[in-house]
């Protein structure tokens, strides 16, 4: 047994925990330093002091400035896939289940700002580091799969009368989530628009209710 009672396998593990926690904090500083300034205006030694590591450490572990631009912004979706595993779809009513995705994606939108700006960067960017990112359909996957099972679930009970697309569904839902929140500034000075939180929740289940009624009328999503 090493000195002080430590094993090897202990002392693995343990390196193993401050590396997952280096990386964690190094994505973290750089959702917030690319959504800031955007990828032209993010610094790598900014990122690095925010992460309270140092720039060759950062390098290490990301490589350049592209590469951690590339994983902060496979990061931003991870997360938000992650948030929606933990809302258990298949066990709400089909009904519940849109509901309960509407208001995570409208909270979830409100409450990481960061998330809607990496997107706006990336398509300002023409899409040209998602399209590098190997596994970026594969996490999206996750969501639609359980989507269509709610989907499914719904049409089959007669609740739903419109077989929509999963991928329709969700575009509906985060284009009416997204709007209010990424627009929320001009909004606020051009028609007084109230971005506070009740007010977007108000919104969201308005938006439930589109999403709803949609889904209850006969048709084919297209």
């Amino acid at each position: 047994m090493a000195r002080g009672g430590k094993t090897a396998a202990t002392k693995t593990r343990r390196g193993v925990r401050d590396a997952e926690a280096s990386r964690a904090a190094i994505l973290q500083a750089a959702l917030d330093e690319f959504s800031s300034v955007g990828y032209d205006g993010a610094r790598v030694d900014r990122i690095a002091a925010e992460a309270g590591l140092s720039k060759p450490m950062l390098y290490g572990y990301f490589g350049d400035k592209d590469e951690l631009y590339k994983a902060a912004l496979r990061e931003a979706y991870v997360q938000i896939r992650a948030g929606e595993e933990q809302l258990h779809l298949e066990e709400l009513t089909p009904e519940q289940a849109i509901g309960a995705l509407v208001m995570f994606t409208m909270t979830h939108f409100r409450t990481r700002p960061w998330f809607i700006t990496m997107l706006n960067t990336e398509n300002l960017r023409h899409g040209s580091s998602i399209s590098a990112i190997g596994d970026r359909r594969e996490i999206q996957s996750k969501l639609l799969v359980k989507l269509s099972d709610v989907l499914e679930r719904g049409w089959k009970d007669g609740v739903f009368r419109r077989q929509a697309k999963p991928l329709d569904v969700y575009m509906l839902i985060a284009s009416l989530c997204y709007f209010p929140v990424s627009n929320r500034f001009t909004l606020a000075e051009v028609f007084g628009f109230d971005g506070s939180a009740e007010n977007l929740n108000a919104h969201a289940h308005r938006a439930t209710e589109a999403v709803i009624c949609w889904l209850k009328q006969k048709g084919e999503a297209t």
